[in-house]
C-alpha cells in the first residue's frame, strides 16, 4: 500500500467515525434484507454497536454473524448523506468483556425505555448485540437520489388533527 492509498484509507476511517460518531441514526442494509433501515446506534472502540432483534427494540433483518452490510450516515445538520460504507457483522457474545462495554455505551443512548434499571439483563435473555467494522474505504455519493418507500410499520399512522389546533395557531400568528 503507498502513502498516499494508507493516507486515504486513514482519512476514510476518520470520516466514517466522526459522521456514526455526530449521527443518532444509520440506515443500515443487511445481506440479503430488501431496503435499508433505520437505526439508533452507539458508535463504539472503532465499530458502529446496535441493539435489537427483541421485544420492544428495533428489527436487525440480513444482519448475522460474520455477514457484510451496508451503512449509510447522513448528516446532523441537513439530514442529507455524507457517507456510505461496508461493514462486518459480528455478534456478540452475551456477557463477554465486549458485550459488556457495548451494552454499557447502548445503555446510555437508550430513549424511552420501560425498564431502564433491567435492560442489559433483558438484552442479554432476549436481543443481539450486533458490532459493524468498517472493512475499507467509503463508497463514491450516487448521483440520483436514491429515495424509496418507507417500509410498512405500524408506528406510522396518520390521524386527524385535533379541532382546537387550527385556532391554537391563529393566536400564535396574531402575537
Amino acid at each position: 500500500m503507498t502513502s498516499e492509498q494508507l493516507d486515504q484509507a486513514l482519512l476514510d476511517l476518520a470520516l466514517i467515525e466522526e459522521a456514526c460518531k455526530k449521527s443518532g441514526l444509520i440506515w443500515v442494509r443487511g445481506a440479503g434484507a430488501p431496503a435499508a433501515r433505520a437505526l439508533w446506534h452507539v458508535w463504539h472502540e472503532g465499530a458502529v454497536c446496535l441493539v435489537g432483534d427483541g421485544p420492544g427494540e428495533q428489527p436487525l433483518p440480513g444482519l448475522t454473524d460474520g455477514g457484510s452490510a451496508e451503512v449509510t450516515v447522513r448528516g446532523k445538520d441537513k439530514g442529507g448523506r455524507l457517507v456510505t460504507w461496508q461493514a462486518t457483522v459480528s455478534e456478540l457474545r452475551p456477557e463477554s468483556p465486549e458485550w459488556e462495554s457495548a451494552v454499557t455505551e447502548l445503555k446510555g443512548k437508550r430513549l424511552n425505555a420501560p425498564d431502564s434499571e433491567d435492560m442489559p439483563a433483558r438484552w442479554a435473555r432476549s436481543c443481539r448485540v450486533l458490532r459493524l467494522v468498517p472493512t475499507g474505504s467509503v463508497a463514491p455519493l450516487p448521483s440520483d437520489s436514491l429515495a424509496e418507500r418507507p417500509l410498512p410499520s405500524p408506528a406510522t399512522t396518520r390521524r386527524p388533527i385535533p379541532a382546537g389546533l387550527p385556532k391554537l395557531l391563529a393566536k400564535r400568528r396574531k402575537k
